[in-house]
């Protein structure tokens, strides 16, 4: 059964992103269908897959990581307008049999992503 998943780890503090909100859309042509809103848990997870069986479709998907409000929230200045505020991470679901798990690396100044396991 195919499923959805991320992480989110706050290389700037050398741990789990906690509390950070995260939205998924699928993309439908031009369009982008809001399809959830979550928030990572302290271990920097979401508590579930975030599509899982006929949920997980083939097509493309972005998710929107909200790392400046994340930052904010932990006291870091910054300066206005931050270098980050909305991290999207757009990405195509070829096998909706398969485990994808889109981790993302962030901090204040930058951020990486892979496609993990």
């Amino acid at each position: 059964m195919g499923r959805l998943t991320t992480h989110v780890l706050d290389t700037a503090h050398g741990r789990p992103a906690g509390g950070m909100q995260v939205d998924l859309f699928r993309l439908e042509g031009i369009e982008r269908v809001l399809l959830k809103i979550v928030q990572t848990n302290m271990d920097g997870r979401v508590d579930g897959p975030l599509l899982e069986g006929v949920e997980l479709e083939a097509g493309m998907y972005e998710l929107e990581f909200h790392v400046g409000h994340y930052f904010a929230a932990l006291g870091i200045e910054s300066a206005d307008p931050r270098f980050l505020e909305v991290v999207p991470v757009r990405f195509g679901v070829s096998d909706p049999l398969a485990h994808y798990h889109v981790p993302l690396l962030v901090s204040p100044f930058g951020y990486s992503t892979y496609r993990g396991s």
